[in-house]
């Protein structure tokens, strides 16, 4: 039952077993959630931040359970990091703006797949712990991003 549990948050209700990009149907749950709970639970980045600090406890217990099941460092399956991190980049970003949601998956799966430093050295952290935070830190990343488009060009993001 533990098992089940864990797979089912860390595979996030099973979208990394998409055979093709598993990574990226990750964030593209990550986008969606973000447009529902902004749109239908009234979710604001401020709420976004602390969703996100709430389930990482969950998601590094996830991720662990199922690299100790498959014996593998970094399973393919596990999205919940991609989920996790493809929601910072709405901390700065307009939850109304449509082009916003798509910047946003752009830019983080840019940095997840890139992975400029410090991304590359925190997925060198032990277990789940490496295999989510260097997601956050791609997450955070395009959050900057944004940032900079939107107050230092003005876009309307």
């Amino acid at each position: 039952m533990k098992l089940a549990i864990a797979e089912v948050i860390a595979t996030s209700f099973y979208a990394g077993y998409t055979p093709k990009a598993p990574g990226t149907a990750g964030a593209a749950v990550g986008v969606l959630l973000v447009y529902l709970l902004h749109h239908f639970a009234f979710f604001t980045p401020l709420h976004l931040a602390g969703f996100v600090l709430l389930t990482l406890g969950p998601a590094i217990w996830a991720t662990n359970c199922l690299i100790d099941a498959m014996q593998i460092k970094d399973p393919q399956c596990v999205v919940v990091d991609e989920v996790l991190g493809q929601m910072l980049p709405f901390l700065t970003a307009s939850l109304d703006q449509p082009v916003s949601y798509l910047l946003a998956f752009v830019l983080f799966r840019a940095f997840d797949i890139w992975k400029p430093f410090p991304v590359n050295l925190l997925e060198k952290l032990p277990r789940g712990i490496g295999v989510i935070a260097d997601d956050l830190m791609a997450g955070l990343y395009a959050a900057f991003v944004i940032y900079l488009l939107r107050n230092f060009l003005n876009l309307p993001l």
